[in-house]
C-alpha cells in the first residue's frame, strides 16, 4: 500500500499548499506600523514582529488519530496530541511556547467527552509550560461524521515568543551534524495508511506479533512533546544550534526546508520500532514510501556543529529522552538522502 492509495495524495497536497503560499503573500504587505511578518509561508511557524516583540504562530490538529479515540472509547490523550502538533513546531524556530486556545467540533453535545479532552489539552498544556487561554466549541451534526455518537474534531493554535534571534535554518552548513530524537511512535501522522492497513486486519484489541500492547493503545499512544529540552538548547546554547526539524507530515522530507543550499544526508537512522515493522509487514508497504510517510521512531530533529553534539544528547538525555547521530550535513541544492537496505535514496514527496 501507499499512503496516497489510502487516500492521501501527497503531491496533491503539496501543489495545494503551494497555491495558498502565492494567494497569503498579498495579505502581509500592507500591515499596521510596528507589525511585519519576518518569516511566512514555508517554515515550522509564522515569525511576526509585533513592535519589539518576535512572535510565532501555528495552527494545526489530530487528524484521523481521532477515529482511534472512538474506536477504542478513550478521549483524554489525544488533548495532549493537539498541542504536541503544535508547540512542536513552534520551537522548530527558536520559539517559547506562550498560550494556546483549542477548536472541538462535535457531532452532539457531550459534557463528558469535552471533559476528557480538554484533560489532555490541559497536561499537554501543563507539559508545554505555556496556557490555555480559550477556544470554541461547535456541534455540527450536518458536517462531523465518524464512529457513533462520539464523532468530534480537534485542532489548536499556539503562540509563541522568541527571546534573540529566532533559529531558522539559515546556520546550516555541511559538516553540520544531524542529531535524531526518538519518537513516542506513530506520533499523530500517517494514521490514513495505518489505519487501513492495521484495521483491516485486527481489531483494537488485538495485540499483532511486532507490539508489546494491544493495538489501540499503541496507536492512541500521545504524541511526545519536545519543548523543555529544546528550549534549554536553545536558550542557553544558542550559537552550538543551527537548526531545528519536527518530523511530521512528510516525515524527513521537511529537513529541505530548513535550508536548500545543502543535503542532509541520512545514513544511521535507527531500527524502526515495533508500529512501523507491523505497518510495513503487514501493508506490504515500500521502504523509501514508510521514510516518506512516518517519523520511523525519529521523532525530532537537532542540526548542530559536530563538537556540540555531546552537550545536545546529554540535554536530551537529562529528560529522558533518547538522541544520537542519524546523518550530516553536505554540500548540495536541497536534497535529503536516505540509506535505506544499502542504497542511497532520495526522499521526495
Amino acid at each position: 500500500m501507499t499512503y496516497s492509495s489510502a487516500g492521501v495524495d501527497t503531491k496533491k497536497i503539496r501543489n495545494m499548499q503551494n497555491s495558498i503560499g502565492a494567494m497569503i503573500a498579498s495579505t502581509q504587505k500592507k500591515l499596521p506600523k510596528g507589525v511585519r511578518v519576518k518569516s511566512g509561508f514555508g517554515h515550522y511557524a509564522g515569525l511576526v514582529t509585533l513592535g519589539s516583540e518576535l512572535l510565532a504562530l501555528h495552527s494545526d490538529g489530530v487528524g484521523t488519530k481521532v477515529l482511534i479515540a472512538q474506536l477504542t472509547n478513550k478521549y483524554d490523550t489525544i488533548g495532549i496530541d493537539c498541542v504536541a502538533m503544535n508547540v512542536n513546531d513552534i520551537i522548530c524556530v527558536g520559539a517559547r511556547p506562550a498560550a494556546f486556545v483549542d477548536y472541538i467540533a462535535l457531532k452532539e453535545p457531550n459534557e463528558d467527552l469535552v471533559r476528557q479532552v480538554m484533560a489532555g489539552l490541559v497536561r499537554g498544556a501543563e507539559m508545554s509550560e505555556m496556557a490555555i487561554v480559550g477556544g470554541e466549541t461547535a456541534v455540527l451534526p450536518d458536517i462531523i461524521s465518524g464512529i457513533g455518537e462520539n464523532a468530534l474534531d480537534l485542532a489548536g493554535t499556539a503562540l509563541g515568543w522568541v527571546k534573540g534571534n529566532p533559529v531558522l535554518g539559515k546556520s546550516i552548513r555541511a559538516g553540520d551534524i544531524i542529531l535524531g530524537v526518538e519518537s513516542s511512535g506513530l506520533h499523530s501522522n500517517g494514521y490514513s495508511l495505518a489505519r487501513k492497513v492495521l484495521l483491516s486486519k485486527y481489531s483494537v484489541d488485538d495485540t499483532p506479533e511486532h507490539l508489546m500492547q494491544t493495538l489501540g493503545e499503541e496507536l492512541l499512544v500521545p504524541t511526545r512533546i519536545y519543548v523543555r529540552p529544546v528550549m534549554e538548547l536553545v536558550e542557553k546554547a544558542r550559537p552550538a544550534i543551527h537548526g531545528l526539524a519536527n518530523i511530521t507530515g512528510g516525515s524527513f522530507t521537511k529537513l529541505a526546508r530548513l535550508n536548500d543550499t545543502v543535503n542532509y544526508v541520512l545514513d544511521s537512522l535507527p531500527e524502526p520500532p515495533g508500529i512501523f515493522r507491523q505497518i510495513q509487514a503487514d501493508g506490504r508497504v515500500d521502504t523509501l514510501e514508510m521514510y516518506k510517510t512516518f517519523n520511523m521512531g525519529v521523532g525530532y530533529c537537532v542540526i548542530a556543529p559536530k563538537q556540540s553534539a555531546e552537550r545536545v544528547i546529554k540535554v536530551f538525555d537529562r529528560h529522558g529522552m533518547r538522541c544520537a547521530p542519524i546523518g550530516t550535513v553536505e554540500k548540495g541544492d536541497g536534497k535529503v538522502v536516505s540509506l535505506l537496505e544499502g542504497k542511497k535514496q532520495i526522499l521526495q514527496l
